[in-house]
């Protein structure tokens, strides 16, 4: 009888308020707020912030479209639509609604889950409504404070930032409210002044809301104003202490946008020796007050700090940004210690994502700092082997910079495998037998030290579980097809699938500029056939002797000598390796073709240092070679260079533009091409370059434009032709 007369939701008595209150809060709502917080562990479990630029408040991604209702919300846990079930059932069944008032006390709490579940699933419109519910017709309810800040944050959501600051500035009116709603009102607001852009006021309610405030504490000015002061120390709230230290993470963060260190250190101090702190905040705390260092002192103590996070074992999933900080610090100080750092932190890095391109990044930029081009170009090839952000600003700068390695590294190449041969080749026949003779000696040592590696079934390959008695599976890591085929799964999971190729780290290789008559064909010298590598004959037999071979191969070195020489002047301002490569290029008496403009370019370097070279190379170049127009451009620099027939390079590219307005595109190409070759050393040669990407952007399309624009980007970067070009691409890519 009880049960029968407690189950009507019509009559208001005592034993039906508390038979349904009960059934709600115990039954229904249990579940639903179960599921709701299962749904919240896989979103978070989902979500990864990105603690290289600015957190956002709440951490929960969402897209325009979405809030737009142009597209659906297709990755939100199955768990939302289960507590939203949950919270309908409860209303359903349970609602209590007698002379318009609601008997339950539950059922504002079933209201605040429905709209939380919807909040979650990103259905901003529905939750709204929830929450509007809640707000219009139970207005004394208990939870009615937390729902008008739940009401706010989607109003935020759906870009109605105005309204939702004037409701939280109203909600923080009444002094009888309870600090976990103060604490949430100031974050939403913060949130709300975020989306606004209002920096200052977001930073203003952060420090709000990470403050325990009551009658016997006061506001503590020092963690708003970074002043000193005599009031008593704030102490930090510990309601929510994920929301807590994310908090005061952002306040870190927007104070050394600021410029304001100090205060900025604070705020990382504060997560540091907050105890409930989440360790994913406590550690980059950490690393970012590292970041902060100004004078060496600091940059001593940041050192240490981190040092010793490396011997804590919880900062094990940090090791890499720890790592990354500890080199930048060391590279800032001139220390090679430096890349050690730099490479332990791309070891630490199991996923590829954004700290293991930074890392990279920094690797290659430390060998390019130090003019060791074919390295740096290795990592940046790194780089753009796992980056998932091929069109972001930073790759495609990157891109651009590795571009301008591949000449560098393609002329090195060129350059130290002739003269090797070539060295060869002037040998004695005595001498070269000795070399070879040493050579092999060397091969036949190493292949020894490995085949005891090998069958011993020591260190790795023990590690393996390889050993000399293992005849199933081989005596050699490639003979082992379990350890071979995990190898091949680990390299396609971080690669992808690449052909086997050259530079089959590049998955965009249109860049490579390898002019076919400047590489050397290394095939029939370089390759080894394995079954005579210990035969002398076998070697001796592969130098070349023939005069024509051998000129060819000194025709191509003085060539490969000669670009490197430019692109370290012209690309890199490499003064001394341009000089390097240009002095050298001289003893090796080249032909007039590449004498002359070496020797001038050596001229303007000197000219530019003051050097007493200069007068020399001058003297020469107007002596020997007077009717070239490096001697003219030297005697007349400020003039246009004029040929015999009167014409100027300038009227020549007049022509060629008004050939380029007339869409004669074939003709313009043909002409830009002689004329590049004709003033090549001079500054105009970067207007016809220009010139003609913008015709082959008229003939070949948007992609081949692209491609043009940056080699003359790539190529002459200090002219104000790279600069345009330059400025086409990045305009070519927005639009895109």
């Amino acid at each position: 009888m009880l049960i029968v007369v407690g189950c009507s939701t019509k009559k208001d008595a005592f034993l039906n308020r508390n038979f349904h209150a009960v059934n709600t809060k115990y039954n229904i709502l249990f579940n639903g707020h179960e599921a709701l917080r299962v749904g919240l562990e896989q979103l978070n479990a989902n979500y990864e912030d990105n603690f290289w630029e600015r957190l956002p408040v709440e951490p929960l991604e969402v897209d325009e479209l979405v809030v737009a209702g142009v597209t659906p919300e297709e990755n939100a846990p199955k768990e939302f639509e289960r507590a939203e079930e949950k919270a309908v059932k409860a209303i359903q069944k349970h609602s209590m609604l007698i002379a318009r008032q609601e008997r339950n006390k539950q059922i504002d709490d079933a209201y605040l889950l429905l709209g939380k579940a919807r909040y979650y699933s990103k259905r901003f419109v529905p939750a709204l409504e929830a929450f509007n519910y809640v707000i219009s017709n139970y207005p004394r309810a208990n939870l009615i404070d937390e729902t008008k800040i739940w009401h706010a944050k989607t109003q935020i959501r759906l870009r109605n930032e105005e309204q939702a600051i004037d409701n939280l500035k109203e909600l923080l009116e009444d002094p009888t409210i309870k600090q976990k709603i103060f604490e949430d009102a100031h974050t939403a607001l913060a949130m709300a002044y975020m989306s606004l852009d209002s920096l200052d006021l977001a930073l203003y309610h952060l420090n709000k809301g990470v403050l325990i405030t009551n009658k016997n504490i006061v506001i503590a000015k020092a963690m708003i104003t970074q002043k000193k002061t005599n009031v008593i120390k704030p102490q930090l709230s510990t309601k929510n202490a994920e929301q807590t230290a994310r908090n005061l993470y952002i306040i870190g963060q927007m104070y050394k946008e600021k410029g304001q260190i100090d205060s900025s250190n604070i705020a990382f101090t504060n997560i540091i020796k907050f105890n409930r702190a989440p360790r994913k905040y406590q550690a980059r705390a950490q690393i970012e007050k590292a970041k902060n260092f100004v004078t060496k002192k600091d940059a001593t103590a940041a050192i240490e700090a981190l040092q010793k996070m490396v011997k804590n074992t919880y900062n094990k999933p940090y090791l890499d940004e720890i790592y990354y900080q500890l080199g930048v610090i060391e590279n800032a100080n001139n220390s090679d210690e430096a890349i050690t750092y730099f490479k332990k932190s791309i070891e630490e890095s199991e996923q590829p994502n954004l700290q293991k391109e930074l890392s990279y990044e920094a690797a290659g930029n430390y060998y390019f700092d130090k003019a060791e081009f074919a390295v740096a170009g290795a990592y940046y090839d790194s780089i753009l082997g796992i980056t998932t952000s091929e069109n972001s600003k930073r790759i495609r700068s990157l891109t651009r910079k590795r571009t301008n390695l591949n000449d560098v590294i393609l002329y090195e190449n060129i350059a130290k495998t002739n003269d090797s041969i070539l060295n060869l080749a002037a040998m004695s026949l005595d001498e070269q037998t000795t070399y070879f003779n040493s050579y092999i000696e060397k091969l036949k040592a190493e292949d020894e030290k490995n085949q005891k590696v090998i069958t011993t079934g020591s260190g790795f390959f023990k590690g393996l579980g390889l050993s000399k008695n293992d005849k199933s599976t081989g005596k050699w890591y490639f003979y082992n097809t379990q350890t071979l085929g995990f190898g091949e799964q680990e390299f396609k999971r971080t690669w992808g699938n690449r052909p086997l190729e050259e530079n089959w780290r590049l998955s965009d290789k249109t860049q490579l500029n390898f002019q076919e008559n400047d590489a050397v064909d290394m095939e029939s010298i370089a390759e080894i056939d394995v079954t005579k590598m210990y035969d002398l004959d076998y070697y001796l037999k592969r130098i070349p002797s023939e005069k024509s071979e051998i000129d060819s191969l000194k025709q191509q070195r003085n060539n490969a000598y000669y670009k490197l020489g430019v692109i370290y002047k012209e690309q890199f301002n490499e003064y001394d390796l341009a000089i390097d490569k240009l002095e050298s290029l001289l003893l090796f008496e080249p032909n007039e073709k590449i004498e002359v403009p070496a020797k001038y370019h050596l001229y303007k370097i000197y000219n530019s240092q003051n050097n007493y070279k200069a007068t020399y190379l001058k003297q020469d170049i107007v002596s020997n070679y007077p009717e070239s127009l490096y001697a003219k451009n030297i005697l007349n620099p400020n003039s246009a260079l004029t040929q015999e027939d009167g014409s100027s390079a300038e009227s020549e590219y007049a022509s060629v533009f008004y050939d380029y307005k007339d869409n004669k595109f074939d003709l313009v190409l043909e002409k830009t091409a002689l004329a590049i070759t004709k003033y090549e050393g001079h500054a105009i040669v970067s207007k016809f370059e220009l010139l003609k990407a913008y015709t082959i952007g008229k003939k070949e399309g948007v992609e081949a434009f692209e491609n043009a624009l940056n080699f003359v980007a790539a190529n002459y970067p200090n002219t104000e032709e790279g600069k345009k070009a330059l400025e086409v691409v990045e305009a070519i890519k927005s639009r895109i």
